[in-house]
Formats: structure tokens, C-alpha cells, sequence
């Protein structure tokens, strides 16, 4: 397990916990829900991960000595909360849906039962480790769709920003189905596969074209893939890479594996390149192209008909920079008082920022051949009905429809329970392949990169009222 620094929270956490514990209302149980409000780039699912993290980072927070000491620099805080703070441990249980789950706006992905202030101080570490996880996931996801079975290497280690989000941005990828990264650190850590060839430093740094390709070509005699576009692709990358094969690898019994091209019209030279390499007696060389891909540039590469084997794709993936927010929030869904679950729900002018109140559960509702229909969220202590249910649109009060002859799951999983983790957590096989199983419950409408088919999260009629009662009671 990595280290975690438990001084990873927002201020005003810290500065409201000491006002708790003045009140004496700091050990209240208090559920807070995970949730986000939006798909990014206009998605219509997203890939929800970075549950392991926040498991492993629940269950061995504390905070050190030293960290102790600086809060006390700070002068804001008293004596009696410091020494408190420096026994404080996470004691709570956590429901979580498991990484690698399609999930939809609104929908609790993490629940946290804790005492107030230990929900409290954990809220910014867990939307750092969920938000930054399931954005890259998500995305790498959607450029691997759009690839359409051939390969994505991530290629982005250079752009992200900083270490963890370099190394973290690797795994992510590969779960969400990238072939390997060129993240090396990554490969040691984490045992994923690792990728790379050349740069045009490289090509450069010896007399002639010809004179690089040769040197990385005997060196490298069974996985040779070159860089044609240094200098000119069509007039000489490509000539120069049919001549080493012919003149290098073929008198070794080896084959020319492929070329990477990283500039120019791509759709254009790759038609070129497959018909010179046809040409030359090398239809097995693959083609893989770079330079500031994503899921769009891909899918029009593709529909051009690009003879495109592979794609190394970096700053778009690594970044999510058309995207680069995920805006997970974290918000108290409900306390306890004598015993009793009592809901609490937040309000704004803004609707989409209305929360859902109260402990839930989600319900997955799946037709008879296993495709998604809906999720449902249920209070904590439901009876699931069954046989033909009528499912109401959340904003749309005319709009409903009738399911029946359908399953169901319960999407989320108590995942710790009095601060242990008390299930096994994923491996990154585990996540690539629960990713897979997800997608295949979509309907392909739901995966178009524009104007997806969204899923919407409906409330069961006793959810509703509960909503419905605590906004009359705020008006009056």
C-alpha cells in the first residue's frame, strides 16, 4: 500500500472540526455521500474508480506527530482538539460501488458512516483520489471505444501534471484498456506493460536517416519500429525504413514490426505508407500514428478509412484536457439522532445542485438478455418491489414507462466496516475486466462520443416524498 499524507485536507475541514468539538457534536453519526453531477464531454456514463485508493487511505488514517505540530503553528486550533486529533483514526463503514463500474450523475459512488468529524476531515483525499481516477479512467476509456480494437498505448507522462498524476494516469489507462504506457516507473510499480521505440532526437543525432534506422534496427532486431517522420515521411522515412529491412533485418530472418508516425495529415500518410509498404512485400508492418490524439481525431482517422494499426495518444488522455474538471462533490446525506436515521438535504436556486437525501441504495435494473434499463435509488431500508414497476423521469414528471420481466443488483458493496477494510480490493486485471463487463450492459446508443442516450437515475416513490417533504418543510 502506498503512503498517504493525511494533511490532505481542505482547511475549513479543520477549522469546522474544532467548532464540532466545541459543540460536543463531533462524535454524531453522520452519513456523507460521494456523488457527481455531470458526465464529462458530454459523456453518457462514466467509469467509476479510485474506490481502492480512498479504502486504503481510510484505513490507516492518522495524523503524525509532525503533523500535529503544524497545526499547532497555525494558532487557530485548541489543545484539547489537538490532542484529540492526534488519536484520531477513521472508525467508520463506507459502501462503494467497485471500480471499473458504469455508473451515472446523482448516484451516491461512495457512502461514508462515520462520526461527524472523522467524516469530515476525510472529505478532501476522497474526492481527490475518486475524481482524479475515474476522469483519466473515463477518458482513456472513451479513446480506447473509439479506436474500435486496435490498440492504445498511453503516451502521456510528459504532460501530466506531476508525479502521481503521471504514475496514477498510467494505471488508470491500462484498466480502462490501453495496450501499455510509456511510463516506466509505472511498469516497475504496478507490473503493467510498457511501450516506446524512438524520438526524433534520435534520428537526428546520426549522420543520415538511414544510419539511425540501421542502428536501432540491429540493436533491436525483433520488435524494430521506426520514426519516419524526422525529415520527410513519404520521400524518405519510409524508403529508408523498407531499405532496413531489405538490407539489416531481412538478412537476419527478421521483419520490419512497424513504423510511427507523428506529424502531418495522418489519414493521408498512413493510406501511403500501407501502399508503399504493400508494394515493397511488407503488408505485415503496422502502422501506428501519434501527435495530439484523441477519442474525435481517432474516430475521423477511422471513418476516413486510415489503415491505422495503433495509436499512441499522451496529453488528451493523461490530462483529459478537453474535460479537465471532474466534479465529484461530497455531501451530508443524513445523521443520527437517538437512533434514528434522520434525512438531511441541501437546497440551491440551482436544481441540479438539489441533493438527495438520506442513506441509500442503488438498484440496478437489467432487461431479460442482461442490457442496463435503470438504476433506481432506494432508502437504506427498502423492501426492492417486484413485477411490473413504473419508472418516473426525476425532472420530467409526465414522462414515465413500465418495466417487467427484468433483474436487478445492488450496484454499491459495503467495502469497511469500523474502519477495516472488510473485502478484497481490486487488482488491476480486476478492474480492466469489471470495465468490460460493464460496457457490454450498455446499448450502443449510450456509448456515441456525441449526443450519447443518457441513463437516468430515477427515486422510488418513497425516496421522493422524503425529498419532496424536507424542501416544503425548508419553504414554510
Amino acid at each position: 500500500m502506498e503512503k498517504y499524507d493525511n494533511l490532505l485536507v481542505d482547511f475549513y475541514e479543520l477549522t469546522m472540526g474544532q467548532a464540532y468539538f466545541n459543540k460536543g457534536v463531533h462524535e454524531k453519526t453522520a452519513y456523507f455521500d460521494l456523488f457527481f453531477r455531470r458526465c464529462p464531454d458530454g459523456a453518457g456514463y462514466v467509469i467509476a474508480n479510485g474506490v481502492k485508493k480512498c479504502a486504503e487511505f481510510l484505513s490507516q488514517f492518522h495524523f503524525e506527530k509532525e503533523d500535529i505540530d503544524y497545526l499547532r503553528s497555525v494558532g487557530r486550533f485548541s489543545e484539547d482538539f489537538l490532542k484529540y486529533l492526534s488519536k484520531i483514526k477513521f472508525t467508520g463503514d463506507m459502501w462503494a460501488v467497485k471500480d471499473g463500474s458504469v455508473v451515472f450523475p446523482n448516484e451516491p459512488m461512495i457512502t461514508i458512516k462515520a462520526p461527524l468529524l472523522e467524516a469530515q476531515l476525510v472529505e478532501t483525499a476522497l474526492l481527490t483520489y475518486f475524481n482524479h481516477a475515474s476522469l483519466i479512467t473515463t477518458k482513456a476509456n472513451r479513446i480506447v471505444q473509439s479506436a474500435n480494437g486496435r490498440a492504445v498505448m498511453e503516451f502521456g507522462t510528459r504532460r501530466a501534471q506531476g508525479y502521481s498524476a503521471a504514475v496514477d494516469g498510467a494505471v488508470y489507462a491500462v484498466e480502462a484498456g490501453a495496450a501499455g504506457t510509456a511510463c516506466t516507473c509505472a511498469g516497475r510499480d504496478y507490473g503493467i506493460k510498457t511501450l516506446g521505440t524512438m524520438a526524433h532526437s534520435f534520428v537526428q543525432s546520426f549522420d543520415s536517416e538511414y544510419e539511425a534506422f540501421k542502428a536501432y534496427a540491429e540493436s533491436f532486431p525483433d520488435s524494430c519500429t521506426l520514426l519516419v517522420d524526422t525529415y520527410n515521411t513519404l520521400k524518405s522515412g519510409i524508403p529508408n525504413a523498407i531499405k532496413v529491412h531489405n538490407e539489416v533485418l531481412k538478412p537476419m530472418g527478421k521483419s520490419l514490426a512497424g513504423i510511427r508516425i507523428d506529424s502531418g495529415d495522418l489519414a493521408y500518410l498512413s493510406k501511403e505508407a500501407r501502399r508503399m509498404f504493400d508494394e515493397a512485400g511488407l503488408k505485415d508492418a503496422k502502422i501506428c500514428t501519434s501527435n495530439s490524439l484523441d477519442e474525435y481525431v481517432i474516430e475521423s482517422l477511422l471513418s476516413q478509412g486510415a489503415p491505422i494499426d495503433s495509436f499512441g495518444v499522451g496529453e488528451n488522455l493523461i490530462t483529459a484536457k478537453s474535460n479537465p474538471v471532474f466534479g465529484g462533490v461530497y455531501k451530508l446525506v443524513a445523521m443520527e439522532d437517538g437512533g434514528k436515521i434522520v434525512p438531511k438535504i441541501k437546497i440551491s436556486d440551482n436544481m441540479d445542485k438539489i441533493i438527495n437525501p438520506h442513506f441509500k441504495k442503488i438498484v440496478r435494473y437489467f432487461d431479460k438478455n442482461g442490457m442496463l434499463i435503470a438504476d433506481v435509488l432506494y432508502e437504506h431500508d427498502e423492501i426492492v418491489p417486484s413485477g411490473k414497476l413504473t419508472l418516473k423521469h426525476p425532472s420530467k414528471s409526465w414522462a414515465s414507462k413500465e418495466i417487467s420481466n427484468y433483474s436487478t443488483i445492488l450496484l454499491g458493496q459495503k467495502m469497511m466496516e469500523n474502519g477495516e477494510v472488510i473485502t478484497n480490493l481490486p487488482s488491476i486485471a480486476d478492474v480492466k475486466e469489471n470495465i468490460q463487463e460493464n460496457l457490454k450492459t450498455l446499448w450502443p446508443e449510450a456509448k456515441r462520443l456525441l449526443n450519447p442516450h443518457t441513463y437516468q437515475v430515477n427515486l422510488s416513490p418513497k425516496l421522493e416524498k422524503t425529498k419532496n417533504d424536507l424542501l416544503k418543510g425548508l419553504n414554510q
